[in-house]
């Protein structure tokens, strides 16, 4: 390995000084337990007829030398890597069986730490497959490195388990955690032994949970609350202890008739009595909300069967019925996992019967195989007792469950190819503070931006990954450190979307891209406007869209942007509206035409009411002829509206709304061109309105309002378009409507719809 490839993997080259040298060697203390820790682990070895003594031989040759020169360095509380190491191989063999691999990869490990010895070497001494594990383990060791890492963070334990890349290797960390925990049970700095003791409850006793190694996991909770809560610990224990010989006797007087019936039968049979771990009795207590006496499984009875595996069942079930027939079941508590077993593969029979003196006693009924998959598979009901997971991490653990059940010759030889790829559609970044985020396989460096802020992404221009300048296309990978670099003159552009994969960043892209475009287009417009104004052009929107269309643009948008960025001449766009043929309008009356100078005033056919004048009035309606009249774009009066007539330059009438809003100005200064006018008295035909409506952007909330306006009698949809933005939506209708009455009891039906705050009228 390269100097390069050691620094990238955690590994520091450096020379050592005496003085390091001297630090790092064992003390006499250290030197005296050193042989009998060797001793130990030949005995394993022997025992396990893997790990041959040559093996043990070789290595502790190697780690002599290495300890003689210094190159075990110590941990940061002082332990020697040497004694830890060791420590860990021998609770490896305790407590796993595992294979020869996975002891000799961590026997070496601590050099290659250190630069003493490279992976490269260790492969071609020990092997391809211990070299892999030994890269794992030196890739792991760098993430603690980091400053400030956030370990209780779920992407800290899913980024630990990519970084291994073998299940083994987060086996062999589960171990040594368990090692440094025992070793550290006195040190002075009790701040960091209970850092140590929450990233161990909450990393590894979860991890060795799902790995089926309950054992490691209830001496992790306990050391971790022995740590983090020294009194509730000793208190629990002190009562634990004054309680064991009563409670030893109850046991025993408890099974004493199980046994002698069972015996009596001719069962062959094991019975184990315990009590729960110090950590799960306090857990109860805490959800419960008692005190120890009250705890209902605080004795646990285990009864193991020697049975051929075609009475499994029925011995099972003929256990039970002894003891129900003995004690007072609690039929709340019964849970039969040898009907239907786990989805982990756990099988057992456990049952909750009051015992003497009424006290509750948990009964666990099992068969020797099923007693050695719960115990020593594993992966074994990683899901017990409700640990929660995630489905890519379950289905991932199954597969783990399937190699380790069909394993014939030792479960841990076929892991060796297992790959931790669980994960391989995701990576991990740190911040430059140690926060940790995920996002998907190939997202960029500004996706890393838009996921920590929209704003920060906006004003990305590129930003530092593991100390170098990169570009904003950079593709991050697990483990990178990321420090955004950002412009207040910054803008997102187009040709970013090209650049990002997650759905957050393309949306805000494409948000603030419309808003950059809607703002080009208001300028547009007001340019468009203001020179319509100066060359004293009356604007139509129903012809100007028919322009806009004319001209190729698909929306209105677009053409006022062109305007706004000079690609369209304003001065062009006007002449082409002056020379455009207006459409005849659908409210224009089509009977001859007469000017506003011709015609004369008529009465009605509908007399006038009392009081009301008889001349004067311009009477509208289905039934007036030979008047040109339309009504007024600005405020589109409808039947029933209060209006008022006005004589145009062009010598037309229109028709507007009293309460117009160029009504004043009209009265101000066009006085002598107003007409009194009123409605016939008959009316068939609609009137287009458009009706604003405010609300909730809910799930079928536009539909209740369409359905609204399709059950009205004579009412009919023309046209809608929606526009939603944080959680709240604004829909404009067009709708044909014949008067203000059937207007007024449709928005009072469409305001009670659920969700919608506001409708109003716009003019």
């Amino acid at each position: 390995m390269s100097d390069k490839e050691k620094i990238s993997s955690g590994i520091s080259p450096v020379s050592l000084t005496e003085e390091q040298i001297a630090a790092n060697r064992l003390r006499d203390d250290e030197l005296r337990r050193l042989p009998g820790v060797y001793r130990e682990l030949l005995g394993f070895a022997v025992d396990m007829g893997d790990v041959s003594a040559e093996d043990i031989s070789g290595l502790r040759a190697i780690m002599t030398t290495s300890e003689r020169e210094g190159h075990f360095r110590r941990d940061k509380f002082g332990n020697s890597s040497l004694l830890r190491s060791l420590a860990t191989a021998a609770e490896l063999c305790r407590s796993v069986s595992p294979d020869r691999h996975m002891v000799i990869a961590i026997l070496l490990y601590p050099l290659c730490l250190t630069g003493h010895h490279t992976a490269e070497e260790v492969e071609e001494r020990w092997g391809e497959d211990i070299a892999r594990m030994v890269r794992g383990l030196l890739k792991v060791s760098s993430l603690y490195e980091r400053g400030g890492v956030a370990v209780e963070s779920e992407n800290f334990r899913r980024l630990l388990m990519t970084f291994a890349d073998d299940i083994r290797v987060i086996i062999i960390m589960i171990v040594d955690r368990l090692v440094l925990m025992k070793a550290i049970n006195h040190h002075p700095n009790e701040k960091l032994v209970r850092d140590v003791a929450y990233e161990a409850n909450y990393l590894y006793a979860s991890l060795a949970h799902r790995l089926g190694l309950y054992s490691i996991k209830s001496e992790l909770e306990d050391m971790s609350l022995k740590y983090t809560d020294r009194a509730t610990y000793t208190s629990i224990a002190r009562q634990l202890n004054e309680r064991k010989n009563a409670r030893d006797a109850y046991i025993e007087s408890f099974i004493g008739p199980i046994k002698e019936k069972l015996e009596g039968m001719g069962l062959k049979f094991d019975i184990k009595g315990r009590t729960k771990s110090i950590f799960s009795i306090w857990n109860k207590m805490r959800k419960q909300k008692n005190d120890i006496d009250h705890i209902y499984d605080l004795f646990a009875i285990r009864i193991i069967l020697d049975t051929p595996p075609e009475k499994e069942k029925s011995d099972c079930w003929m256990v039970y019925s002894v003891i129900t027939d003995m004690y007072q079941p609690n039929p709340s508590r019964m849970k039969d996992w040898i009907s239907i077993p786990k989805s982990n593969g756990y099988e057992s029979l456990h049952i909750t019967v009051a015992g003497p003196e009424g006290k509750w006693v948990e009964v666990q009924i099992r068969t020797r195989r099923m007693d050695l998959v719960a115990e020593k598979g594993l992966a074994a009901h990683w899901r017990y007792k409700g640990i929660k997971s995630e489905s890519n991490l379950d289905a991932w653990m199954n597969n783990v469950r399937d190699i380790l059940e069909t394993a014939h010759s030792g479960p841990l030889e076929l892991m060796r190819n297992f790959k931790m790829d669980i994960y391989d559609k995701e990576v991990f970044v740190f911040t430059p503070k140690g926060d940790l985020y995920r996002l998907p396989a190939g997202a960029s460096l500004l996706d890393f931006a838009f996921n920590i802020h929209s704003r920060l992404g906006c004003s990305c221009v590129g930003g530092r990954v593991n100390g170098k300048n990169e570009k904003i296309t950079y593709k991050l990978r697990s483990g990178d450190t990321v420090e955004i670099q950002t412009s207040s003159s910054q803008q997102p552009k187009a040709d970013w979307l090209n650049y990002v994969v997650t759905s957050k960043a393309r949306s805000k892209i494409r948000q603030t891209l419309k808003e950059q475009q809607g703002r080009t287009a208001d300028l547009g417009r007001e340019l468009l406007e203001r020179r319509f104004k100066n060359r004293k052009i009356d604007l139509e929107e129903s012809t100007l869209s028919r322009l806009i269309k004319k001209l190729g643009f698909k929306n209105s948008t677009d053409f006022f942007s062109d305007i706004a960025e000079g690609r369209l001449d304003v001065n062009s766009v006007a002449e082409k509206y002056m020379t455009f043929e207006a459409p005849v309008k659908d409210n224009e009356q089509h009977s001859a035409p007469v000017s506003a100078e011709e015609f004369t005033l008529r009465q009605s056919p509908d007399a006038p009411e009392a009081g009301m004048p008889s001349s004067d009035v311009l009477v509208i309606g289905n039934d007036i002829k030979g008047i040109s009249y339309k009504f007024a774009k600005c405020c589109n009066p409808i039947y029933g509206d209060d209006v008022f007539g006005f004589i145009s330059s062009e010598g037309v009438i229109k028709i507007h709304r009293t309460d117009c809003p160029n009504a004043r100005n009209i009265r101000e200064r066009y006085p002598y061109r107003m007409i009194t006018t009123r409605w016939s008295g008959k009316i068939g035909e609609q009137f287009a309105v458009t009706l604003r409506v405010v609300g909730r952007d809910d799930i079928g909330i536009v539909t209740n309002i369409t359905s609204i306006i399709n059950k009205e009698k004579n009412v009919s949809l023309r046209s809608i378009s929606i526009d939603s933005h944080d959680g709240l939506f604004q829909g404009h209708l067009v709708i044909g409507i014949a008067d203000t009455r059937m207007l007024g009891s449709l928005i009072k039906k469409i305001g009670t719809v659920k969700g919608v705050k506001d409708v109003e009228r716009v003019n």
